[in-house]
C-alpha cells in the first residue's frame, strides 16, 4: 500500500495555537469517538466536548492512546474512531503505528498534537524538537493517508484527513510550546469508563 504523505511546508516550529487549532481539525465533535492521551491533549478534548460522552480521556497510561483507539476501531467499525494524542505520549509506543498501518481500520483517525514537549512530566523537551518526524514515521509504517498541519492554511486539508473514509489516517498538528484549554476534567478513571460504555452501548 503507498502512503499519501502530504507535508505542506518544511517550516520552523510553527505558530500554531492548539487552543484554536485542535477545534477547528475536528469540527463537529460528536461524530467521533474519541480516545485521548494525557495531559494536554485530554484537556483540549474535555474542553471541547464539554467531558462529553463520546471521549474517553486518558489518566496515568501513557502510550496506550493509539493501541486503545486501534482496538475499539475494529470492535466498532460502524462508528468513526479519533485518537487525539501528544508527541510525547504517542512517543512511547510508537510501534503501535506499524500494527494499526497493517490492519488499516477505514474508521479510525490519529491526531498528533505536537508541541515538542513532555507536558505530562516536566515540559522537558520531546525527541520531536530535536528533529524525530512522527509524520514521517506514520507513512514509513505504512499508514495510507499522513497529513501535516503547520499554518492555517493547512487546517482544512488536515481535517478532511480525518474524516478519510478508505483508510486509516494521520495527521500531525505542529503547536507552539503552551498551555492548552483550561478546563477542570473528570480525573476518575472508572468514571470515565461508565460514561464512555453508556454513550457507546445506546448506539448499538
Amino acid at each position: 500500500m503507498k502512503t499519501d504523505l502530504v507535508t505542506l511546508t518544511e517550516s520552523p516550529p510553527s505558530p500554531l495555537d492548539r487552543r484554536e487549532a485542535v477545534p477547528a481539525l475536528i469540527g463537529r465533535h460528536e461524530d467521533f469517538l474519541i480516545v485521548t492521551g494525557l495531559a494536554g491533549t485530554a484537556r483540549d478534548i474535555a474542553a471541547l466536548t464539554s467531558d462529553g460522552p463520546n471521549a474517553f480521556t486518558m489518566a496515568g497510561a501513557m502510550g496506550g492512546a493509539a493501541s486503545l483507539g486501534l482496538g475499539l476501531a475494529l470492535a466498532q467499525p460502524t462508528r468513526r474512531v479519533l485518537v487525539v494524542t501528544g508527541d510525547g505520549e504517542l512517543l512511547m509506543n510508537v510501534g503501535t503505528l506499524a500494527t494499526i498501518a497493517v490492519l488499516n481500520p477505514p474508521n479510525l483517525s490519529i491526531l498528533c498534537v505536537d508541541n515538542g514537549h513532555y507536558g505530562e512530566t516536566g515540559n522537558q523537551k520531546s525527541h520531536t524538537s530535536l528533529g524525530v518526524r512522527l509524520d514521517r514515521m506514520a507513512a514509513g509504517a505504512g499508514i495510507a493517508v499522513v497529513r501535516t498541519v503547520n499554518t492555517e492554511a493547512d487546517i482544512a486539508e488536515g481535517a478532511r484527513a480525518l474524516r478519510a473514509q478508505n483508510a486509516t489516517s494521520f495527521v500531525l498538528l505542529r503547536v507552539k510550546e503552551g498551555p492548552p484549554a483550561a478546563f477542570k476534567r473528570n480525573m476518575s478513571p472508572a468514571a470515565c469508563r461508565e460514561r464512555f460504555r453508556v454513550a457507546l452501548l445506546a448506539h448499538g
